[in-house]
């Protein structure tokens, strides 16, 4: 058996449907009393105290005695009362008490805070129907009891509105010790802006109801209360007292504030978005959707919301995956496809579908979850990728066709030199692209005759490669005749003119003829850089030079045709404008200079040496391995 001493408990009333209150809070002596934790009653329904299955009416019936006027017989009388019962321990005991109920305060007109007191039963009591007045004393002493207990400011004024009482929690709130609050009027603590506003509830008989009040802080800052005040009047209409509770809200108001404004920053973000944002709950149905989607999926926001996502935005032949993955995720807690970056098809209003890249990911809300899912249109990344994936294509068919290109090419010129026991020939093209326009050439046309020729087509790559290996055909096809260079040049003028002169190409071709037993050199010119020609006997190159213009330019041009007999020593050097044409970083040209000293430095040496020093020397003047424009050497040396 438990002794009975005083327990209080402050019970919740919400709503007046059936008024079954929760407790909100005990003191640990009266969770003691009942065999129970504290953490074990609080948040439970009153009924939990009940003996018998009778209690409910008397219950309802005592709570309507004190906050339904229209219940209650004399609406100015106290409120409050007490009534003698059995409530029922964890253990299953019948415990007779005395409970006295009265309003605590009404912190909205739909939420009521009520404190019981659990005391022993005096000698005599029964049932319901105490007299007011001891309702009332017992309440004046709940109350004082409850102030030390409750982390609110409870205070009571005199029917001016000045402070008779206050609960110690004011010095939490706002500083003050209760005895700084004593015998002032309330409006002295408020700030400006509440003082004309308020002073009206000073003289009036009416409750106020979570009325939001700016104080005034001891150290001078402002605090946000929402204030509940209840009039006590005597059974002759006469205000005794006023009774109420402050409670700080002030951090609670800046966080809601601070709330509101991260709620609108949050919405400014997602409407600014450049992905479409859809969040849907568990059920699959869309509760947001962002200006982007509107836009992407053609459903404006309010035709979208409430609608199944699956329904809007997702093919008919992925739907049943959508709902299984959903309902996967729900069951186990676990979605293969959440939280990861995805590429999908979706579908917009009108059914067309299309590529997006997305992530939906799962929040979770209390006991359910909501998902939130980032769409990116990637149409034009889709377009550009298949571009690319083309242009590939198109490259490593053009590659292929250059390194066909290139090997034709490489067996269109001499494998070898040519040499003898009276002269020696040999000749070396470095193209500036993969593919060049030069051309240079080398043949017996007779067992008495040797042909050169080194030509320049204007530009470089397959346009330039395709005359040359036209040029090469023209040349060697009337090979085995007697023509000399002069008329050589003529025939490979005419035949070539109609294709350079559609192509806006044109040619540069030097043609030699060695006659090899008389040792005589005949040379024609169609406006190519004259050959230099070096003897033992002189310390300078002299140019080989003939009239006659570049091939394609006139049909029928007569060229010049010239003579020279080599002798023995003699040195000839063929090249094309890229060698003397070569810039290095400060604009200089490599130059004719440079090449003739070069030449009549290393004239002793053989043919392809003198093509690799002048290869080496070009390529540290102009400090690179690549040039701008195609680079043809020949070298002619009798012995």
């Amino acid at each position: 058996m438990h002794q009975l001493t005083t327990h209080i408990i402050v019970i919740e009333l919400i709503g007046s449907g059936d008024r079954t209150p929760r407790i909100k809070q005990l003191t640990p002596s009266a969770a003691t009393f009942l065999d129970y934790s504290v953490n074990e009653l609080i948040g439970q329904p009153i009924d939990i105290l009940y003996a018998t299955g009778n209690d409910k009416a008397l219950w309802q019936t005592a709570l309507a005695s004190i906050t339904d006027n229209n219940a209650r017989l004399d609406p100015s009388a106290p409120l409050g009362t007490s009534f003698v019962t059995e409530i029922a321990t964890k253990s299953d005991n019948k415990v007779q008490v005395l409970l006295s109920l009265s309003v605590l305060s009404n912190r909205t007109p739909n939420k009521t805070d009520i404190i019981l007191l659990i005391q022993p039963p005096p000698d005599g009591a029964d049932g319901l129907g105490l007299s007011a007045e001891l309702a009332l004393t017992e309440s004046e002493e709940r109350f004082r009891q409850m102030a030390e207990i409750t982390g609110e400011w409870l205070w009571e004024q005199n029917p001016e509105g000045y402070y008779s009482y206050s609960s110690t929690a004011i010095t939490q709130i706002l500083g003050y010790s209760p005895n700084d609050v004593l015998g002032k009027h309330y409006t002295e603590f408020l700030a400006p802006q509440d003082k004309a506003d308020q002073q009206r509830y000073a003289t009036s008989h009416r409750p106020f109801y979570a009325l939001l009040s700016h104080y005034r802080h001891k150290d001078g800052r402002q605090i946000l209360t929402e204030s509940t005040g209840l009039p006590i009047i005597n059974a002759g209409g006469k205000l005794l007292k006023w009774r109420g509770v402050d409670r700080d809200i002030t951090a609670k108001t800046h966080f809601q504030d601070a709330l509101i404004e991260s709620e609108r920053r949050t919405r400014l973000i997602i409407e600014s978005s450049l992905n479409a944002i859809v969040i849907m709950d568990s059920y699959g149905i869309i509760n947001d959707w962002n200006h982007p989607a509107e836009k992407m999926f053609g459903w404006t926001k309010d035709e979208a919301i409430g609608q199944r996502l699956e329904d809007l935005i997702i093919p008919p032949r992925f739907r049943d995956a959508h709902r299984q993955g959903l309902e996967q995720f729900l069951r186990t807690g676990f979605g293969p496809l959440l939280n990861q970056l995805l590429e999908q098809t979706a579908m917009r209003r009108d059914g067309t579908e299309f590529p997006v890249e997305l992530s939906f990911s799962p929040l979770k809300q209390g006991n359910t979850y909501i998902f939130s899912g980032f769409i990116h249109d990637i149409s034009n990344r889709k377009a550009a990728e298949q571009q690319i994936r083309q242009a590939q294509i198109n490259l490593a068919i053009a590659q292929s066709e250059i390194r066909i290109a290139q090997r034709i090419q490489a067996s269109l010129s001499p494998s070898a030199p040519i040499k003898s026991a009276h002269f020696e020939v040999t000749g070396f093209c470095l193209p500036a692209d993969r593919i060049g326009g030069d051309y240079f050439d080398y043949f017996y046309r007779n067992e008495d005759h040797l042909d050169m020729i080194i030509a320049d087509v204007s530009g470089h790559s397959i346009g330039p490669a395709l005359f040359m290996v036209e040029t090469r055909s023209a040349i060697r096809t009337q090979a085995n005749g007697l023509g000399t260079p002069a008329e050589t040049l003529t025939l490979l003028n005419n035949f070539l003119f109609e294709d350079l002169d559609k192509s806006d190409y044109f040619i540069t071709l030097f043609y030699l003829q060695y006659n090899i037993s008389k040792q005589r050199l005949r040379f024609a010119n169609a406006g190519h850089p004259p050959p230099l020609l070096l003897s033992p006997c002189q310390s300078e190159c002299r140019q080989l030079d003939a009239d006659g213009l570049i091939l394609g330019v006139n049909k029928n041009v007569v060229f010049e045709e010239k003579t020279v007999t080599l002798s023995q020593g003699d040195l000839i050097l063929l090249y094309t404008d890229g060698l003397t044409e070569a810039e290095n970083a400060n604009g200089e040209f490599f130059g004719l200079k440079r090449v003739s000293d070069i030449l009549v430095q290393h004239a002793q040496q053989s043919p392809q040496t003198i093509i690799n020093v002048l290869l080496e020397q070009l390529k540290l003047f102009c400090c690179t391995e690549s040039f701008n424009d195609d680079i043809t050497l020949m070298v002619f040396k009798r012995y």
